[in-house]
């Protein structure tokens, strides 16, 4: 009996019935990497691996990719969009006041989606966003010096 191994990223896409590109499965590596990164700095990760790629074309293939369920755009307030690849979860984020820097924050209690509201209004809720603000490590320990 063999393993069964886990789908390559071009498999992943054209599995959601996208084409597979180098540039989409650089695109697409770059975001599950990690970094809540916005399309600005995808776009120069993926000039870097590939060669070019216009930002225009970034922004089509995130859209396509969050169509997809690839992908997962946050929009934290006061700043610009930017993407995750940790789709398959309830998650929630922390936002660093000072710097922007944003970090996944597991569901602090129970499943999807938690937290539960008080009064749903007849709405069947499937999801929360919760943001948490505050100072990262980094911009804590420079105000306190």
């Amino acid at each position: 009996m063999t393993a069964s191994r886990p789908p390559t990223t071009a498999e992943e896409l054209r599995g959601a019935g996208l084409r597979a590109t180098a540039a989409r499965v650089a695109l697409l590596d770059t975001v599950r990497q990690g970094g809540h990164l916005g399309a600005g700095a995808l776009a120069s990760e993926v000039r870097r691996r590939t060669g070019h790629v216009s930002l225009q074309a970034v922004y089509e293939t995130l859209n396509a990719l969050t169509g997809a369920g690839l992908v997962r755009r946050i929009e934290p307030a006061g700043g610009p969009a930017r993407y995750e690849g940790r789709v398959g979860d309830n998650h929630h984020r922390v936002v660093c006041r000072s710097c922007g820097v944003v970090a996944d924050a597991d569901c602090a209690v129970g499943d999807a989606p938690c937290p539960t509201a008080s009064d749903a209004r007849g709405f069947t809720i499937d999801g929360a966003e919760v943001v948490y603000w505050g100072l990262c490590p980094g911009c804590s320990a420079s105000r306190s010096s």
